[in-house]
């Protein structure tokens, strides 16, 4: 641990001393975080990190739920707050910020290319902004019994499916704010959706333990991929369509892994990804940029977030965030960045680095 002293050698740092205080701010913007790196000899490091990265002005005043990318400069986020932020990660600013919601934000999801986003609440309410537009919401859809706990926005922004813990999903017209569709699954309690890229399928987490793929046209289950151990945190789509992770819940080890499918034709289990010790709450798929193989990132409520290859599930780099809590949600923001959402110390920005073999720092936070 770095010990600052001031000019007149107070050890501790004191308040009433003017050099102490210029200290202590320079002391709280000093961070350390350890991670384990892969080396090509197969032999695992752990190491610290200690060093100066930006404390932005904070998105939230309390935990943040959910964060989403709006483009390549501004994310979404929502929080216990009960706001819905449009932040520039890039300059440190907030945007926007968006009222409306009587209860936590659950889930966000934006519209693709385009300035228009999703809130979902506690409240049971799901509601449509615009980044240009006034602060108030586009639209309100009201429809569930209980907590909104799943958004996905169709490819064409056409269509809007939402799920809740009251077992059913809801798919509505974006244009008019009409539900067209309603669907009912008994145990069915939905953790997280998103829509297949240029399909008209819905790919859905549950409670249950697994993930169904639905049908829009109609609104039917059209496969359901074998039953799983634990809960079914959250779901992803890759761009091409072709697989789909999931992850889990869990404690000391139990479960707490990631898992990939096959979203063609044999819809197999292709690679389980075990080493978080909590609940994996989010899991992505990397963009195909600086590392030599694919690549799937997951962060758990152990704070930390891990790199894996994703053709063998082998760990390729593990962060862990010191002192943030529980990793709630990640997002691509662009090429080399993710955003990393948590119970404690707000978002995370990360850098992936290929310069010693794949590694991910945090930069700054918000």
């Amino acid at each position: 641990m770095l010990l600052l002293r001031c000019q007149l050698k107070h050890t501790p740092l004191q308040a009433s001393c003017r050099f102490c205080v210029v200290m202590g701010k320079l002391q709280s913007k000093l961070k350390h975080s350890t991670y384990k790196y892969s080396r090509p000899d197969g032999i695992i490091e752990e190491r610290i990190q200690t060093k100066a990265f930006q404390e932005y002005s904070p998105a939230h005043v309390d935990a943040v739920s959910v964060v989403a990318a709006l483009n390549s400069d501004l994310c979404v986020s929502g929080g216990k707050d009960k706001t819905v932020v449009a932040y520039n990660w890039k300059t440190g600013k907030v945007v926007k910020r968006f009222k409306g919601h009587e209860r936590e934000i659950t889930k966000v999801a934006c519209m693709p290319q385009s300035d228009q986003f999703f809130s979902a609440s506690r409240d049971r309410r799901v509601l449509m902004w615009d980044l240009h537009d006034s602060s108030q919401p586009r639209q309100q859809l009201s429809g569930h019994a209980m907590v909104v706990t799943g958004l996905a926005v169709s490819p064409d922004m056409s269509q809007l499916c939402t799920g809740s813990r009251d077992n059913t999903l809801l798919l509505w017209d974006v244009g008019t704010g009409q539900c067209v569709e309603r669907a009912c699954v008994s145990r069915n309690l939905v953790t997280h959706m998103c829509w297949v890229p240029r399909e008209p399928y819905i790919l859905q987490s549950s409670e249950d333990k697994t993930i169904r793929l639905w049908d829009s046209r109609g609104l039917q289950v059209a496969h359901m991929f074998p039953t799983k151990q634990h809960i079914q945190t959250y779901c992803e789509v890759s761009m091409d369509g072709h697989k789909c992770i999931s992850c889990s819940n869990g404690f000391g080890g139990e479960g707490c892994e990631a898992t990939l499918w096959d979203l063609r034709q044999t819809r197999n289990r292709i690679c389980e990804y075990k080493g978080h010790f909590q609940t994996v709450a989010s899991c992505v798929f990397l963009p195909r940029t600086l590392a030599l193989v694919p690549v799937i990132a997951t962060s758990s409520h152990d704070s930390k977030v891990k790199l894996w290859n994703q053709d063998t599930g082998a760990c390729l780099f593990t962060l862990s965030l010191d002192g943030s809590g529980p990793l709630t949600s990640l997002a691509v923001g662009d090429p080399i960045s993710l955003l990393c959402a948590s119970f404690n110390r707000g978002i995370h920005l990360l850098r992936m680095d290929h310069s010693r073999g794949l590694e991910l720092k945090e930069v700054a936070a918000f």
